[in-house]
């Protein structure tokens, strides 16, 4: 009877699990057709179902197909992206406050793209009469900022592995990580020309008016392999909860798992990075509240991550194009004016070890 009653609870919750993704997904679907109609140009729901239909004008196709559209599908993915790392390695670190950011991850990454643009001919230019700075080699930016990501990995894994280094130690290392980075970026600014100089300052704005068709097909060919290894691996993510030597009872090997996990997290980082800047507490804060409402099963975590990662990104970035319109913020800004009192609350609370039950 007791174990009838424990199936019917399991299912219960499985349930309201699987509700939640769903709930996301239709909100997803939602401010999706939201954020086509929103912002400076006038473009009505009728001119999206004439578009549909092919009977859609010249003005209102050249908004919604290459500028609305391509910014709404880069701001989905790089949610998801960032979301789903941040899952990822809380949970191979067994640490709430860990995310790229958080662990200098991201300002590798930023590094390394800064030092592409002005040492490895990633180059800039810029484009017409505005005076765009823009990337004129992504494919180099992001091998670039991808192989500076796994500097910091590797620090971080060394230190997580070394005797009595709890997570707020591994913190502060990604502190030290970022700060590190972050005067490597001031010392190319410093010896840069003016064209490198705008681009690197134009470029670490997170900023998701930069997607592109092109880009966005890169972060998807990405985005798939990744979003599919880490699903495959949750069993072993759900062991590591337990502690290591558990799960290295049951089979699992723990340092392969966390090693190729985090390498995996940092490629999705990277491309995201290179492509938009740095976009600051999207991996902490959308995995700290998917676990708040759903827990930690990763078999659920990680979807109702990436698709609220999603969510989160398109409705800051929503946002961030029609708060004070026609002026368009980059949306970095605002992700750190809301991430940020939630890594203070997380930093005073404290780690508690009954996050992860």
């Amino acid at each position: 009877m007791t174990e009838l009653k424990v199936l019917k609870e399991y299912k219960k919750t499985n349930k309201h699990k699987v509700l939640f993704i769903l709930s996301v997904l239709i909100c997803l679907l939602f401010l999706i057709a939201v954020s086509l109609i929103t912002g400076s140009a006038n473009v009505r729901f009728s001119d999206i179902i004439s578009l549909i239909k092919g009977e859609g004008s010249d003005f209102s196709s050249q908004i919604i197909l290459h500028i609305r559209m391509p910014r709404i599908i880069g701001a989905i993915l790089a949610g998801t992206a960032l979301a789903v790392s941040g899952a990822v390695i809380q949970s191979l670190l067994r640490n709430p406050l860990a995310s790229p950011f958080t662990l200098g991850i991201s300002g590798a990454s930023a590094f390394g793209a800064a030092f592409a643009i002005i040492f490895l001919g990633a180059g800039s230019s810029y484009i017409g009469s505005g005076d765009i700075p823009t990337i004129v080699n992504p494919y180099i930016l992001t091998i670039s900022a991808f192989l500076w990501s796994l500097i910091g990995v590797f620090f971080i894994l060394a230190l997580s592995k070394y005797k009595g280094a709890g997570p707020e130690i591994i913190i502060l290392a990604g502190i030290i990580i970022s700060s590190l980075f972050g005067a490597g970026i001031s010392a190319m600014q410093y010896f840069a020309d003016n064209v490198q100089l705008a681009s690197i300052v134009f470029w670490t704005f997170g900023d998701i008016n930069r997607a592109t068709w092109n880009n966005i097909m890169i972060l998807i060919a990405v985005l798939i392999p990744v979003i599919i290894y880490f699903l495959f691996q949750t069993w072993n993510y759900k062991a590591l909860q337990s502690g290591d030597e558990y799960a290295k009872s049951i089979g699992v090997k723990v340092e392969k798992v966390r090693l190729i996990g985090m390498i995996v997290a940092s490629l999705a980082t990277a491309v995201v990075v290179s492509f938009y800047g740095v976009i600051a507490f999207v991996g902490l804060v959308v995995p700290h509240i998917v676990r708040r409402i759903i827990g930690g099963d990763e078999q659920f975590l990680i979807p109702a991550s990436a698709l609220f990662g999603g969510l989160f990104l398109l409705a800051s970035d929503t946002l961030a194009r029609t708060i004070i319109a026609p002026v368009v913020l980059p949306v970095g800004i605002l992700t750190s004016f809301l991430g940020a009192p939630l890594f203070l609350f997380l930093l005073i609370r404290g780690m508690n070890k009954s996050y992860w039950t």
